[in-house]
């Protein structure tokens, strides 16, 4: 199984953010093909410092190929689209192998 993976740090405007995050691209996102489920996760602290980052979403996919077919449908991409317009500076993304 592997997973793609977004970190956003704090947003200048977290309300606004919160509400196009929550109403338009978690929707956009859950019609990806073939993901399996979602995580998504507001950071709440860290250890011994302030967190780095705001809020996480941990989507999990069979393998690499079913993640990068969800990537390049139309719905991967409207996701991506929709993230360009709202996140691009505050968000990181990467790929992960998951150990069970």
């Amino acid at each position: 199984m592997v997973k793609l993976v977004a970190m956003f740090k704090r947003p200048a405007d977290t309300a606004s953010f919160d509400e196009h995050y929550e109403a338009v691209h978690i929707p956009l996102v859950r019609k990806m093909p073939g993901m399996k489920r979602i995580e998504i996760s507001r950071v709440t602290g860290a250890p011994m410092s302030a967190p780095q980052y705001y809020r996480m979403t941990e989507m999990y996919f069979d393998n690499q190929d079913a993640l990068n077919k969800a990537i390049m449908s139309p719905e991967g991409t409207a996701a991506a689209k929709d993230l360009m317009g709202f996140a691009r500076e505050v968000v990181q993304m990467f790929y992960a192998e998951v150990s069970e």
